[in-house]
C-alpha cells in the first residue's frame, strides 16, 4: 500500500475519501515501528475501506529556548514510505504557515497538569502540543485519534482537552512499542551514542523495579527503589522518578502510574508503566 503525500488542508480535503471510518496517528515526522504500530492500530479500527491519514509536522510551538527544535530529525520521504506500509492512506505534512498563518495568539491552555512534571521541565510544551493537536483534529476531521503511552502526561492532556471541550472524536490509546531491552522507541533514541545507548537500558530497569516495589509495598517504596537502579549508573541524570494516580495525581492505593524522566547525554527520555499501588 502507498500513502499520498499531501501538504494542505485543500489537498487533503481533496484526496480523503469521503463518508467512511478515518483515524488519523499525529506525529512529528522521524518515524519509526512504535508509529507503524499506532498506524495498523488505526487501519484495523477502521477496516480496509476506512481512511487513515498520518500527520508530519515538527511543532515549533511546544519547543522552549535552546531545546532541539533545528536538530530534531526529519525524514519525510522515508515517513511516507513507512506510513504507507503500515496502511495510512495520506501524509499530511504542512508547513507551519499552513497550520499557524500570520497570528498564533489564541491558545489552549492544559492547566494545572500541564505545570507538573514534564510542564515543570519544559515550561510552555503542553500548550503548544495542545493547541497543534486541536488545529490537526479540526483540519483532519477525523473520527478517532490514535496516541502512544510512552507520552503519558500527554496523552491525559489530549484525552482532556478533548472531553471537556467536546471534540467529536474518540481518543485511543495503544500501548508503548519497546526495544528488544525494553527501552521505549523514540525519535530521540537516534540521538544516542552507542555508549550512551547501552546505559539507557537502565530506564525501563529501573521503571521495572519500580512498579515492582509500588505494587508489593507502595509509591514511596517503588520509587525509592527505582531510584537506587538509577544511582547505580552513572551518566544518567534523574530528572523525575514518580508514581501517580491514572490522572497523574497523588498516588494512592490502587491503580497507579509509574513515571520518568532522565537525561543520557544530551538526550532527554520518557517512559511510564502502570502500576497497582499497595495499600498502608
Amino acid at each position: 500500500m502507498s500513502a499520498v503525500l499531501v501538504e494542505s488542508h485543500d489537498a487533503l480535503a481533496a484526496a480523503r475519501r469521503p463518508n467512511v471510518p478515518s483515524a488519523v496517528v499525529m506525529t512529528m515526522g522521524a518515524l519509526h515501528e512504535g508509529h507503524a504500530t499506532l498506524i495498523r492500530e488505526a487501519r484495523a479500527l477502521v477496516g480496509e475501506t476506512g481512511c487513515v491519514i498520518v500527520t508530519d509536522f515538527v511543532n515549533p510551538t511546544q519547543f522552549g529556548a535552546g531545546e532541539d527544535f533545528e536538530r530534531y530529525p526529519r525524514s519525510l520521504e522515508a515517513d511516507v514510505l513507512l506510513s504507507g506500509a503500515a496502511g495510512a492512506d495520506l501524509v499530511y505534512a504542512p508547513t507551519v504557515t499552513e497550520i499557524y498563518g500570520d497570528a498564533s495568539f489564541i491558545t489552549v491552555d492544559p492547566g494545572p497538569l500541564g505545570d507538573i512534571l514534564e510542564g515543570a521541565a519544559r515550561p510552555g510544551h503542553f500548550r503548544g502540543m495542545l493547541t497543534v493537536v486541536a488545529k490537526l483534529l479540526h483540519l483532519t476531521a477525523s473520527d478517532s485519534a490514535l496516541f502512544g503511552e510512552k507520552d503519558y502526561q500527554q496523552l491525559v492532556l489530549i484525552t482532556e482537552m478533548v472531553r471537556q471541550l467536546n471534540f467529536p472524536t474518540k481518543v485511543v490509546a495503544v500501548e508503548t512499542v519497546r526495544e528488544p531491552d525494553g527501552l521505549a522507541m523514540s525519535s530521540r533514541n537516534r540521538y544516542l551514542s552507542m555508549q550512551e545507548r547501552a546505559l539507557a537500558s537502565v530506564v525501563p530497569s529501573a521503571l521495572a523495579q519500580t512498579v515492582q516495589m509500588a505494587n508489593d509495598q507502595g509509591a514511596a517504596a517503588g520509587v525509592n527503589a527505582g531510584l537506587a537502579v538509577l544511582a547505580a549508573i552513572p551518566g544518567v541524570a534523574v530528572d523525575y522518578l514518580t508514581v501517580t494516580d491514572p490522572m497523574l495525581g497523588a498516588a494512592k492505593p490502587g491503580p497507579g502510574r509509574a513515571l520518568i524522566a532522565v537525561r543520557v547525554g544530551q538526550t532527554r527520555l520518557l517512559d511510564n508503566l502502570p502500576c497497582t499501588v499497595a495499600g498502608p
